[in-house]
């Protein structure tokens, strides 16, 4: 088999993470991106899945928005944005617990 040289940059910390992956996975970084390069070339697409691990900022505001639903503190329901933005603007505004903005 007749073998090619592919030099790419990457960050360092990416190249880190992918190789100590790659590892634990029992294989090499090589024959990862070689099995991508030849699955480019059989299906001739680009496929990525990009999921991510919520922040931990993000998921102490998705604690505060389900406790702000279960407390009604939340907004009226309205059937057209002059409404809302009249709401939104409102000093006294109330929740549909009867909270004050």
């Amino acid at each position: 088999m007749n073998t090619a040289v592919i030099n790419i940059k990457t960050e360092v910390s990416t190249k880190k993470q992918a190789q100590r992956i790659a590892s634990e996975l029992g294989v090499s970084l090589s024959s990862i991106i070689n099995a991508y390069l030849k699955q480019f070339v059989r299906t001739r697409r680009i496929e990525f899945d990009l999921r991510e691990e919520p922040s931990d900022y993000l998921l102490q505001s998705l604690k505060e928005s389900q406790e702000d639903i279960k407390a009604g503190r939340v907004s009226p329901k309205f059937t057209n944005a002059e409404d809302a933005i009249k709401w939104l603007n409102n000093p006294k505004a109330k929740y549909q617990n009867g909270d004050t903005v």
